[in-house]
């Protein structure tokens, strides 16, 4: 049989031979070629559509991850969960967090607006409002109810965000036909990301054990929602110990089992077996402190890809995902700990599960994942301590009466200070408080108190900290960090590994590397494999998802597409 090529060659093309200039065969092959091709070239535009944009956008913040987890636990993860991600996907291995304080509810926020808290308004957790003289949550909302319980829970939306989010922007992009939902059991960690237009957002009620919302979305829980409450999880796992993944004696990363810098959650020593009793009063509670909470939020947001048909109506729909359980348990127990050694090889297998669900329900390049976090945390000092490192605790709450205390007594005035929050000082600006003394002589005297303070390394005014005799590090984030109308006067910055705190424990808040460095993490549609070490600010998650997405940036953006990520 001749060969395509034989077509233009004389044996074959001479019609006193009978051959009319092409053979049978050769024709017959030539229809197939051109057929095959036509077929490869319509898939090949089939799925070039397909892929023009993801079904699904997942992220995924996890509370309290320091940066170094994915690599000193390497080792022992799985292959389908932290290693799949950094294998298959694009780690952007040094992404910082450009402002302070370094808390839950700033860095969820700046995740999803690629904003600072000088410009979305999210300053803290909690900070002073001035304008009703009190202390406020980040998404208190007093006009709204609960949806699914009557808790003081339920009472909260996202009033207090300024400025829109990349799921905003989704929403925008295509006249709302998106749809967005947020899921955490921190009612900031499934608000704030989630922004203004959501479509749901839904968070853990630990008194009722189950999980609700608020009348800003619903006016009542959707029938699935109902169905995972009515399962009761928290409580099935109530009496069901916690126990290591691996034999105890694996756990070669971690100090040992029973040591004095730990807390414990259940009123016992904090030792494996750790149980929840389960007649305990705070068994809701108590339950936020284990694995089996990471598996809880893992499984309702995969009940809500179904339910809600996520990825299935020909846009591309969000679901924002933080899980808080690892920042419970980082808390408690330290990143030194066993227990945080064990809650990130359980949160791997979790994690790879979830991936596996993805895949099945859209195809492997149909949705993205991103998989960063909040922020980090510090050793317990008490541990460092033990080693010699230098480290330390203050109360920083005690600081308001301390400092009050100690104005009156060689002032001869009271209530200089309001509240001292987020390492702010917020002085009592009534002047009619201090008789003959002027404000800055108030301010001066706290800025003097505080300076004589072993643990602190500098103090100075907030709205004059650019001239002030700081490293330029320190001046940039404490200006992306600060917003006079949510905002102290006076701020200060501890020692590296001192904070506010107890002996036992631990916390974060400050600009430190162990705090500051975040993992950032890319996976799935137009993500090709690679990392970088370039610095990378967590301000460009959200452009570098507009990129990809080719929608506007959120309104308070600062931060730029990373260019590794969308070539």
């Amino acid at each position: 049989m001749p060969y395509f090529a034989d077509m233009y060659n004389p044996k074959y093309n001479n019609r006193s031979q009978g051959n009319y200039g092409i053979s049978f065969y050769s024709l017959t092959l030539l229809l197939c070629i051109l057929s095959f091709s036509n077929i490869t070239l319509v898939v090949a535009q089939a799925q070039i559509k397909k892929a023009a944009k993801p079904k699904l956008v997942v992220g995924i913040v996890i509370d309290q991850m320091r940066w170094d987890y994915l690599y000193r636990f390497k080792s022992l993860y799985s292959t389908g969960g932290f290693n799949r991600l950094i294998n298959e996907g694009f780690s952007c291995d040094n992404t910082i967090i450009p402002y302070i304080p370094t808390y839950t509810a700033p860095g969820h926020t700046c995740i999803y607006t690629g904003s600072i808290p000088a410009i979305n308004g999210i300053v803290g957790n909690n900070w002073f409002e001035r304008s009703i003289n009190k202390n406020v949550y980040c998404t208190d909302d007093s006009s709204v109810s609960g949806v699914g319980s009557n808790s003081i829970w339920g009472k909260m939306s996202p009033k207090n965000l300024w400025g829109t989010t990349i799921s905003d922007e989704l929403r925008l992009s295509n006249n709302f036909q998106s749809r967005v939902i947020g899921i955490s059991l921190k009612d900031r960690g499934a608000i704030l990301p989630v922004g203004h237009s959501a479509n749901a957002a839904y968070w853990y009620d630990d008194v009722a054990g189950k999980w609700i919302s608020s009348t800003y979305y619903m006016q009542a829980l959707p029938q699935w929602v109902d169905e995972v409450n009515k399962k009761n999880y928290p409580a099935s796992v109530a009496g069901k110990p916690w126990e290591t993944l691996l034999p105890i004696e694996k756990y070669t990363l971690s100090a040992v089992d029973n040591n004095k810098y730990e807390n414990n959650i259940d009123g016992k020593p904090p030792v494996f077996p750790h149980t929840i009793a389960a007649n305990s009063a705070t068994k809701y509670q108590e339950f936020k402190f284990t694995p089996y909470a990471i598996t809880y939020t893992f499984d309702m947001a995969s009940a809500a890809i179904t339910n809600e048909e996520l990825g299935g109506k020909g846009v591309t729909d969000l679901l924002a995902v933080s899980i808080s359980p690892t920042d419970y348990i980082g808390h408690s127990f330290g990143p030194n700990s066993i227990e945080i050694e064990d809650t990130y090889l359980r949160l791997d297998k979790d994690i790879e599960k979830f991936l596996s669900v993805l895949d099945q329900k859209f195809g492997k390049n149909n949705y993205l994942v991103f998989l960063t976090a909040d922020h980090g945390v510090a050793h317990v000092p008490a541990f460092l301590q033990e080693h010699h490192i230098p480290a330390g605790v203050f109360n920083e709450y005690g600081l308001t009466d301390e400092i009050n205390k100690a104005a009156e007594s060689a002032l001869g005035v009271k209530i200089i200070v309001k509240a001292v929050e987020n390492s702010q000082v917020y002085i009592n600006t009534d002047s009619t408080a201090y008789k003959n003394r002027s404000l800055s002589d108030i301010k001066a005297f706290v800025i003097n108190y505080l300076k004589a303070k072993d643990y602190i390394s500098d103090v100075y005014e907030m709205e004059k900290v650019s001239k002030a005799s700081l490293p330029d590090v320190l001046k940039t984030r404490i200006i992306n960090g600060f917003q006079p109308k949510r905002c102290g006067d006076i701020g200060f910055i501890a020692k590296p590994n001192y904070f506010s705190g107890g002996s036992t424990g631990t916390t974060h808040g400050s600009w430190g590397g162990y705090d500051a460095h975040i993992p950032l993490l890319w996976l799935g549609w137009n993500i090709k494999a690679g990392k970088t070490d370039d610095e990378i600010f967590m301000t460009d998650i959200a452009p570098t998802l507009a990129a990809l997405l080719n929608i506007q940036s959120p309104s308070g953006n600062v931060g730029k597409v990373i260019k590794e990520v969308i070539q």
